[in-house]
């Protein structure tokens, strides 16, 4: 294994932690924030680290599926394991391939992708599954999937684009050599 492939395994490795440990700690110190249809999933200003390296992609996914394995305990079943999972795959993908456009240096475009991809995905997901058992229902999935994404462009806002700043400022992923 090279050195370059020995890296962006830990590094995805360390991102799935983050991301599972800020997930799991939230819901249990506050339950419910970071799992039901109005949330503001702390983790989720970690996607701006697909801006930085290509690990984070699936290292948001996996942390994704770990911290979603929390919630099939809590009783929303392997569905939001597999849909969030998805969601967050698609937004890191996406937010990865849209992190050059920017306006005054901030990527908003890509910083979109969270809320818009898990505003979809989960919307459909809760109306279709836990609301409308097996039945789709435009108003509902509307309602959803808007609660949802405003929790993510909640969070990606305020705690992404700072977290983006920090990071370009102190050069942190070059000095820990992240970028690859």
């Amino acid at each position: 294994m090279t050195k370059k492939s020995t890296l962006y395994i830990v590094q995805g490795a360390v991102i799935a932690a983050l991301y599972a440990v800020l997930t799991v700690g939230q819901n249990m110190l506050l339950p419910g924030t970071a799992s039901m249809a109005v949330q503001f999933r702390i983790a989720e200003a970690l996607t701006v680290l697909a801006f930085f390296t290509p690990a984070a992609i699936p290292g948001l996914t996996v942390g994704c599926v770990i911290a979603n394995i929390s919630s099939v305990t809590a009783g929303l079943g392997f569905y939001d394991m597999i849909f969030g999972s998805i969601a967050t795959l698609l937004a890191a993908l996406s937010m990865r391939a849209l992190r050059n456009v920017c306006i005054k240096d901030i990527p908003f475009i890509a910083l979109l992708m969270p809320a818009i991809f898990n505003g979809l995905i989960i919307g459909f997901e809760i109306d279709f599954f836990f609301i409308g058992s097996m039945h789709f229902n435009f108003v509902d999935f509307l309602i959803q999937g808007g609660c949802v994404a405003l929790g993510e462009l909640v969070v990606v806002f305020v705690l992404g684009i700072p977290l983006t700043l920090a990071i370009k400022k102190t050069n942190l992923f070059k000095k820990l050599k992240f970028e690859l």
